[in-house]
């Protein structure tokens, strides 16, 4: 099989898997626990927190650990309606835990949501932004990716939480897609989601960043764990994990992702010149391993299975929103209905061999010639 879906998850580094069996030998007590046992525990914890914290150049104390970037999302947006209503602005380029929450809030009665307008090259557009701000006085929070997780196109941070701060509102940014592919500094947003399994670590762990003074309301009860804004008993194998992919992201992550850029376009224009009528979505800045490829007539769903049967390993939307029978809300917010089913993403995490980019473009002249 070749796999080309990494913006759903990616292979775990050896160093990680290494990491992650010493942790589970040496350090499976409760990091909670404040025997030495626990302590050794704890050790493999907060060193990860610390390299969360250097990421974004943050406190440790300001470092909340969660069960993925769904949940530090939810943790974040939620928390920024908890003691007042007000308005939320966002738009349907961003992931489920960002979309569904927002619908939720609205329907709870606790924040009005204003979907902002999307341009065709897969940003948002920060005219509306500006309008939007200067037609709604009580903005409390816009939420936006950092990187878009099916076009992978970037998006403007910095602009929009300039905008957002001249009217006191709080900026929280999905960087789920981003860590490792684009550089993150400066960030100015109040707080920030990551997700291990998206660059190169275990699944399960995540964390959310915030700015000092950001006050986050746990959105679960029970235990004092993480100052109480995130109860339940932290898993130091997993923490063994993200640091040594966090490691890695800090020593070449960026480095490595800059590579697979020309090989990433010559495949792109490859696939594209197999049909008639093909385009790229998304023609904004992108990330250097994304192509999202519209082929008219094709139904994704369908395209994706038949590459699958044939040993190619690529997705028709978000992991997340698997298994529904919608197009992506990303593509019909950019495009429409039509375009958005008939789109497949790719997503590189290693460079090809000769052989392999090859095979998937015979692969792919010979699915769409029999469907």
């Amino acid at each position: 099989m070749i796999y080309l879906d990494w913006n759903a998850t990616t292979k775990p580094l050896p160093e990680v898997v290494q990491a992650m069996s010493a942790a589970a030998i040496e350090a499976w007590a409760n990091p909670s626990s404040v025997h030495s046992m626990g302590r050794k525990a704890s050790a493999w914890v907060e060193r990860a927190r610390a390299l969360v914290a250097d990421l974004f150049a943050a406190d440790l104390r300001d470092v909340v650990f969660t069960s993925g970037g769904t949940e530090a999302n939810n943790l974040a947006i939620r928390s920024a309606f908890a003691d007042s209503k007000g308005s939320l602005l966002t738009s349907r380029l961003e992931h489920p835990s960002v979309t569904r929450v927002a619908e939720a809030l609205e329907r709870e009665g606790n924040a009005r949501v204003r979907w902002l307008r999307v341009c065709e090259d897969g940003t948002i557009d920060l005219d509306d932004v500006a309008q939007a701000l200067g037609d709604a006085h009580d903005v409390r929070l816009i939420t936006m990716q950092a990187l878009n997780h099916e076009t992978g196109v970037t998006q403007p941070v910095e602009a929009v939480a300039a905008l957002a701060h001249q009217r006191g509102a709080l900026v929280h940014v999905d960087a789920v897609q981003a860590v490792s592919k684009v550089d993150l500094l400066p960030c100015s947003a109040d707080t920030i989601a990551i997700a291990a399994h998206k660059f190169r670590g275990p699944k399960g762990i995540g964390a959310l960043v915030h700015r000092p003074g950001v006050r986050l309301v746990a959105i679960m009860g029970g235990g004092s764990q993480e100052r109480g804004i995130r109860p339940g008993t932290l898993d130091p194998v997993a923490s063994a994990g993200m640091a040594a992919a966090l490691d890695w992201v800090k020593t070449s992550g960026r480095t490595h992702y800059a590579t697979l850029e020309s090989q990433r376009d010559a495949l792109e224009n490859a696939l594209l010149a197999l049909a008639k009528g093909a385009k790229r979505n998304g023609d904004a800045r992108r990330a250097p391993h994304v192509s999202n490829l519209y082929y008219p007539r094709a139904v994704g769903p369908e395209l994706v299975a038949a590459l699958d049967l044939d040993g190619v390993c690529v997705s028709s939307g978000s992991a997340c929103s698997a298994g529904t029978s919608e197009p992506s809300p990303v593509l019909n917010a950019m495009f429409g209905p039509e375009r958005a089913s008939s789109s497949v993403r790719l997503s590189m995490g290693e460079v090809l061999t000769v052989e392999e980019f090859e095979r998937v473009v015979s692969t792919f002249r010979g699915v769409l010639e029999r469907l």
